[in-house]
């Protein structure tokens, strides 16, 4: 059984179990809703009953600039969260069933059910946050005016990367893990060591969560990159599905 059956296989799965629908409406949703939020907010600050005049008029006129900041901090808090809710259970789950030995009963190699797994959620993550982009990006179209295309595409895709580097550190964390639950723990204890040690000065220049500022300076027609946390995701992506390989060729199922 080739990997392309096995992938096949997958992405049905994420039908039924009704994950990509789930994780397209709520990126679709909070992606529509950033331009709302950007473009709202102040009106509603100003709108509080007693608030002084003076500071009413301080209060800045949303731009394009809010929209903006808005998605890419909505994104990377919903998008992270949803990596890690809908991947830490993809291989402890059918380990726990057994579906998991019965598949590699067949002809199926573990490489192939391992790379199976993070490529349909990949397409998971691809669909949904394309979704979410379209809806942010003609809200802003409407209450600001459009994006450039090409900027708003390289910050989707910088995203992108970002989640994709957590969907591939889950299933290692479900590989390691013999329940759904310990699954979560180890997957939920990665995201805080990730954060921590990339709020760090000059050794977080080298983590993911760099990729959102790089993408936003992208818009919003700032000079900053992000080269070093770009490759050290993609090796992190590599690294996290070559040790969920290794960990499952050694493991009796």
């Amino acid at each position: 059984m080739n990997f392309l059956h096995v992938f096949h296989e997958e992405i049905i799965e994420q039908w039924r179990t009704y994950r990509l629908l789930i994780v397209v409406a709520v990126m679709t949703v909070f992606g529509l809703a950033s331009p709302l939020l950007a473009k709202l907010t102040p009106e509603l600050l100003k709108s509080i009953p007693g608030l002084p005049v003076g500071l009413a008029d301080a209060i800045p006129v949303p731009t394009i600039s809010d929209a903006v900041t808005q998605y890419v901090k909505n994104m990377s808090q919903f998008g992270i969260l949803l990596a890690l809710l809908v991947s830490m259970g993809s291989v402890a789950q059918e380990k726990e069933r057994g579906t998991a030995a019965m598949m590699l009963t067949h002809p199926v190699s573990r490489l192939n059910f391992i790379l199976s797994k993070f490529f349909a959620l990949a397409v998971t993550f691809i669909i949904s946050l394309g979704m979410a982009a379209l809806g942010c990006w003609y809200y802003t179209l409407l209450l600001f005016k459009a994006m450039p295309w090409d900027s708003f595409l390289a910050l989707n895709g910088l995203m992108l990367l970002v989640f994709l580097v957590y969907v591939a550190i889950s299933v290692l964390c479900s590989t390691l893990a013999n329940s759904q639950g310990a699954a979560a723990g180890l997957a939920f204890g990665a995201l805080v060591v990730i954060a921590g040690v990339g709020a760090l000065p000059r050794i977080g220049e080298y983590f993911p969560g760099q990729l959102f500022g790089w993408g936003a300076a992208l818009m919003l027609g700032g000079t900053q990159t992000a080269w070093s946390a770009f490759w050290v995701s993609i090796g992190l992506i590599m690294i996290a599905l070559w040790g969920a390989w290794q960990v499952l060729n050694r493991q009796e199922l």
